[in-house]
């Protein structure tokens, strides 16, 4: 039953509770702040929502259907509890690929109560006829439901609660363009800086019990990719490494041993990403090469590097994607410690971004 797979949350003062489905997710729940006081990061998001939530209080109507959008970790399931919380109302949690048919959003829909929250993730992921049965309930607060089959079929028309539908996703040009324009908000989460990240990894050490030199946090910042996800993520495997090998406190010493253990750099770039540079700058001296012939280099999917591994790489400035191929940029050559030469091809696309 659809209903089964719902989390609700409670919104008062104390430690949120979900239907976890294992360690991992309850590390993050008990890591999750649950106000815009405790939440770092994302200045200009909170103040907007923060006003949002205060005029709707003062009006006592439900928030306006709200939208995250940005790559994974950066804290859009957090910020739908925090507005859960700002608000003083019940969140529904579900994600898109659990709602198969239209009776399961109906479902859940007829059983909210006045003004709650319902946070769909991965909206984007949501069948055809289920996004069809949101597009009256988020304008309407109606559903139309087919009851019967063949000739005898008929339309019934259910009135549903007045909610604020909280959507989030990684893949926001996926979303139906009916569904985008309904939201009221849309707002883009963007990385973090490394100065953010640190508060968060000492929050997370506080909540933790965990002691953390201010360095070692420092450190453990710079390799998190600018996500507070992998940071936490981090976090939990130092304290390992501490606990048995470093008598339970993170130095900066345990972290960088720590983070060579796991094959991750002091750019935070890890094992496959390693393998990805080295291949192209070594083996075909910075490119350009296609994406078919570096994967077959590093023994790899061809979607598994594009979707994994570049992105990191290309945000970061150690690879630009051209028509003629993949490029090693300068920066991938000093990382790696070799003697960069600024090649034809390279000149050329160069001159051919002019």
């Amino acid at each position: 039953m659809i209903e089964e797979e719902l989390t609700s949350v409670k919104t008062d003062d104390s430690v949120i509770s979900t239907n976890s489905n294992g360690d991992s997710e309850a590390f993050e729940n008990t890591l999750r702040p649950k106000d815009f006081e405790n939440y770092v990061g994302q200045a200009e998001v909170k103040g907007n929502l923060r006003v949002f939530c205060q005029a709707a209080r003062k009006r006592k109507d439900p928030l306006d259907h709200t939208l995250f959008y940005g790559p994974p970790g950066l804290g859009k399931t957090t910020l739908s509890m925090i507005l859960s919380h700002e608000m003083g109302t019940n969140l529904r949690m579900t994600a898109g690929p659990a709602l198969e048919k239209p009776g399961d959003l109906a479902a859940i829909l007829t059983n909210l109560q006045e003004n709650d929250i319902l946070f769909i993730d991965e909206i984007h992921r949501l069948r055809a006829p289920v996004e069809e049965i949101l597009y009256s309930a988020m304008e309407d607060f109606a559903i139309d439901i087919v009851v019967g089959k063949g000739p005898s079929a008929r339309t019934m028309r259910l009135n549903v609660p007045r909610f604020t539908l909280v959507g989030a996703t990684t893949k926001a040009s996926m979303l139906a363009g009916p569904l985008r324009d309904r939201f009221g908000h849309v707002e883009r989460l963007r990385f973090y800086e490394v100065d953010e990240i640190q508060k968060i990894v000492e929050r997370s050490a506080g909540i933790l019990g965990i002691h953390i030199d201010e360095d070692a946090a420092h450190m453990l910042a710079k390799c998190a990719r600018r996500t507070p996800r992998i940071a936490n993520r981090l976090l939990r495997r130092m304290r390992d490494f501490a606990e048995i090998l470093h008598q339970g406190k993170v130095t900066e010493k345990v972290v960088r041993e720590g983070l060579e253990s796991l094959s991750i750099d002091k750019k935070g770039l890890d094992h496959g990403d390693q393998m990805y540079l080295q291949a192209l700058c070594e083996k075909f001296k910075g490119g350009p090469v296609g994406l078919s012939t570096i994967a077959s280099a590093m023994g790899e999917e061809e979607n598994t590097v594009e979707d994994m591994i570049e992105p990191f790489l290309i945000r970061e400035g150690f690879l630009q994607k051209t028509p003629r191929g993949r490029l090693a940029t300068e920066s991938a050559f000093a990382h790696l410690g070799l003697e960069y030469k600024e090649y034809k091809e390279y000149k050329e696309y160069k001159e051919y971004k002019k």
